[in-house]
């Protein structure tokens, strides 16, 4: 037996590979077993609707967002992490997966991938996820709950007989997790997340400075400008967008405490 495993151990990896991958609402990560996070792309997926072709995927469709004529979509294929187009999810997959095995090129036989979801999803939810992942080239597909994940990414004891807590906060929602004896003891999925704060951020600058933003600007302000406790200095960072009266552009300049009394509400 001891001969057998040995032999498997060392003839597996030649012929194929694990995968995992984070399915995420803002941000899909792909980690191939002994290689590490080979791929960390936006979850988001241009369309031509007259031909209904994938344009884009990832990156090259996210410069996309807001700047596409009228036949080109820019989609997000996940809404609070979980699956709300499924054949763009597919598509999306479909390229993440084929773009993965480039880099592992000579892998006769198709692999196992293992995806992260928010704990707490339907069974409708999950069937979603496993067959976009199966059509997309899967030889077999295994989901685990985010929380857990998270936890035995950082090692965390969860198999002992102790609690131990995650927060997971993604951009679309936010796992958080009692975890004892190699399994959830309890959990809760908020449908909070990155995003929120970025469409908060956009409401707030409308609304007090009369400019309109898009959502790469938003974010630009959560990143560069957002925390929760005050520091000893401020924060200021400038803007550009579209003046609500005139309809041309124009420069602003907002603080970490605008920012903050933005996202607090959210």
């Amino acid at each position: 037996m001891e001969v057998f495993r040995n032999t498997y151990n060392r003839i597996y990896p030649l012929v194929t590979t694990d995968i995992g991958i984070d399915l995420g609402t803002a941000n899909t990560l792909v980690y191939i077993r002994g290689k590490g996070i080979v791929l960390n792309e936006p979850s988001v997926v241009a369309i031509n609707r007259k031909t209904n072709q994938v344009v884009a995927v990832g990156a090259d469709a996210k410069k996309m967002l807001g700047r596409t004529p009228k036949h080109i979509d820019a989609i997000r294929p996940l809404v609070e992490g979980v699956i709300s187009d499924f054949d763009i999810a597919q598509e999306m997959m479909a390229y993440l997966v084929s773009k993965s095995r480039e880099m592992v090129s000579g892998k006769l036989i198709a692999p196992r991938i293992v995806i992260g979801v928010p704990s707490g999803i339907t069974n409708v939810e999950r069937r979603a996820v496993h067959d976009a992942a199966k059509a997309a080239g899967a030889r077999s597909v295994y989901l685990v709950e985010e929380p857990v994940a998270a936890a035995v990414g950082i090692q965390l004891p969860i198999h002992d007989p102790v609690g131990n807590m995650i927060i997971d906060i993604g951009g679309g929602t936010t796992d958080i997790a009692i975890l004892s004896l190699g399994g959830v003891v309890t959990s809760r999925n908020v449908r909070i997340g990155g995003d929120h704060f970025d469409a908060a951020i956009s409401a707030y600058v409308r609304s007090e400075f009369r400019v309109l933003i898009g959502e790469k600007t938003a974010e630009h302000l959560k990143i560069t400008a957002g925390r929760v406790i005050e520091g000893e200095e401020a924060i200021e960072v400038k803007i550009k967008g579209r003046d609500v009266v005139t309809g041309l552009p124009r420069e602003v300049e907002v603080t970490d405490s605008d920012v903050r009394e933005a996202i607090i509400p959210a």
